[in-house]
């Protein structure tokens, strides 16, 4: 991914010899007797002979999880590529995007779709052609196979019965994100994709609060703003963050700011274009715990849109005071009204 980031709404400044439009920018795949995939290391089924001739040679059997580019095509790896090739198959989430994906660089490998809603259908056929002694690549429509798909319970089992399963690494917007973001990176947590109701959403962030890291979550363009309001609301208006979207493509952009100041931007600026990734700082090391005002500002802020239990239990995460306490000082702030 490119390195470049910017505050502005407008894209990234780039050299002609840096332009990244996927369809004016791909990579050609490895002449032969160049790179090779490894395959199993050590395995000498995966280097090529002293021909150079490493076309002629299948894959050690196994199941190869394989990396794919989540904008520039740039970003896929010649082992990548190599391995996409030899494979007897290739599972792919949806077969229509990953074929445009392959036929860029002429990879005319079988395609079978595998995810969440046939995975448990098709599990059974691919360990049985594991077991035949097949190759078989796992591919994600962009990025790094198994972040938010079911690709892990065919890990599982292969484990579980012996078949190899190795990589080929490469993209993955939520590292890629967390980099670009400017935020600590010693500690940080996936959450993935929050739910799409308010309620339920405020309630799993108040279970992220404590976590002593950074935290990265996958979000919808259209409901970026209201996502952003609720952080603002769970983990804390001034709690560093920044939103990332079109990641390693033309428009890139990474908007840093705080939780508040970007909800803001976003109720007035309306839905961006492109995929979207949002990093949260960690909450600020050493505060000072909060003074008893804080403690009834927040508990009035927080009542404007929650029922008191519900204010009580997302302040207790916020400040690990009693949640029973809290709840009947919240009582007692709504007698005052």
């Amino acid at each position: 991914m490119p390195s470049g980031t910017q505050t502005g709404a407008t894209p990234n400044s780039r050299s002609s010899s840096q332009t990244d439009e996927v369809s004016e920018n791909p990579l050609s795949s490895p002449p032969n007797g160049v790179i090779s995939s490894q395959g199993n290391a050590g395995d000498p089924a995966s280097k090529p002979d002293q021909t150079g001739n490493d076309k002629t040679l299948p894959l050690s059997a196994g199941l190869y999880l394989v990396a794919t580019p989540i904008g520039n095509l740039g970003d896929i790896t010649f082992r990548a590529v190599d391995i996409l090739k030899r494979a007897e198959i290739i599972l792919c989430e949806d077969t229509r995007t990953s074929g445009k994906l392959l036929s860029r660089f002429g990879i005319k490998t079988k395609r079978i779709a595998y995810h969440e809603h046939n995975a448990e259908k098709m599990r059974p056929e691919i360990m049985d052609r594991l077991g035949k002694g097949q190759a078989i690549a796992l591919i994600s429509d962009a990025g790094t196979p198994l972040i938010n798909d079911p690709g892990y319970k065919l890990v599982r089992d292969c484990q579980a019965t012996g078949y190899t399963v190795t990589t080929a690494p490469g993209a993955c917007s939520p590292i890629v994100a967390l980099i670009l973001s400017g935020l600590p990176s010693d500690h940080f947590f996936y959450a993935g994709f929050l739910p799409p109701k308010s309620m339920a959403r405020q309630k799993e962030l108040t279970r992220f609060a404590p976590i002593p890291g950074s935290l990265i979550f996958l979000e919808s363009p259209k409901r970026l703003a209201a996502s952003l309001r609720d952080m603002a609301d769970c983990l804390g208006a001034s709690r560093p963050a920044a939103v990332t979207r079109e990641l390693t493509k033309m428009f890139e952009e990474v908007r840093p700011g705080t939780l508040g100041d970007l909800a803001a931007h976003y109720d007035e600026a309306g839905a961006p274009k492109g995929e979207v990734v949002i990093v949260v700082g960690p909450a600020p090391a050493g505060s000072n715990d909060p003074t008893a005002e804080d403690i009834d500002d927040r508990l009035r802020d927080l009542l404007q849109n929650h029922r008191t239990k519900d204010a009580a239990d997302i302040l207790a995460r916020e400040t690990g005071l009693k949640k029973r306490d809290l709840y009947n000082r919240a009582l007692e702030l709504g007698q005052d009204k």
